[in-house]
């Protein structure tokens, strides 16, 4: 989720070092030599608590990397701001679930390469059919408070912006007929749909608004696919580095396909990059000759 952050803190668990940690995993410069500490925030299906375990997409991702490298999972529950703030002040190893890359996050830490891409989804009434941001003028168009589809709504014209504290309050005006159409992100929404069938709602995908539009208005720029990433502090780059290789390896292999559809997602939507995702990051955070990983195209 594209989030515009606040600061806060995330705590540290403080907990030994699991024993015979081989050098090659010591060498990756955890916090914790064989422990990799992770910040989290309950965001289903993208990433949950239970227990001492992080299921979700993102969470089965990381479990899948780290069990390569030979890590051991530590969760540590926290809000979006503090997940950011935690990898910031190198108070946990990485945070994960739907983080966004930008060139201003980039700034202040390290992205891996991106684990998925999230497409522009829209939760409509069922029977209704949206496809381009024209489609949007002048219905009542819902998100959560402090996602940058606020500032994208705004700029539709003669749209009504109704923000919400969670997605429930999305969902719950949608199904009541005040809303036309929710954006958050598809996973969100496929859940629910299965979740809470009396609210008889659709996931359907933006065609995305050409650049020409985006150039006119900017705010039009989050209705596009955005990339996600493993966020870690600056100095973490052994670490990034290794577990981009595993994010790479899950595009070869197939294991990234297989858990994308486990949690309702279209590998077609998830699994390609769309063009502006290389050049957003060429020269920036990646070499210029850096080429996005994908599924088969």
């Amino acid at each position: 989720m594209f989030l515009i952050p606040a600061v806060a803190g995330c705590g540290s668990d403080g907990d030994d070092e699991p024993k015979n940690v081989s050098a090659k995993t010591a060498a990756l410069g955890t916090i914790t030599p064989g422990v990799i500490k992770v910040a989290v925030q309950p965001y289903a299906p993208y990433t949950s608590v239970q227990g001492d375990k992080i299921v979700g997409l993102d969470g089965d991702i990381l479990a899948y990397a780290a069990k390569k490298l030979g890590l051991e999972v530590k969760p540590q529950v926290t809000d979006f701001a503090g997940m950011l703030a935690g990898v910031q002040s190198r108070r946990v190893d990485i945070t994960i679930g739907g983080v966004a890359w930008s060139a201003d996050r980039q700034k202040q830490g390290l992205f891996t390469d991106p684990p998925y891409y999230s497409p522009p989804a829209m939760a409509v009434r069922s029977g209704k059919t949206y496809k381009t941001v024209d489609d949007l003028k002048g219905l009542q168009l819902g998100t959560v408070e402090g996602y940058v589809w606020v500032k994208s709504i705004q700029a539709v014209p003669d749209a009504e912006l109704h923000a919400y504290p969670d997605a429930n309050g999305v969902f719950d005006d949608l199904g009541a007929g005040r809303v036309d159409v929710g954006f958050l992100d598809p996973l969100i929404i496929i859940a629910a749909q299965k979740e809470r069938p009396e609210l008889k709602i659709d996931t359907q995908y933006m065609t995305p608004p050409t650049a020409a539009q985006v150039k006119a208005k900017p705010a039009y720029e989050y209705f596009q696919p955005y990339q996600t990433g493993f966020y870690l502090p600056k100095k973490a780059t052994k670490l990034e580095k290794a577990i981009s290789a595993q994010i790479d390896a899950m595009y070869e292999n197939g294991e990234l396909e297989k858990l994308v559809k486990k949690y309702g997602g279209d590998p077609e939507q998830f699994l390609k990059p769309s063009a502006d995702v290389a050049t957003a990051r060429r020269g920036v955070d990646r070499p210029q000759d850096w080429t996005p990983p994908s599924i088969a195209q």
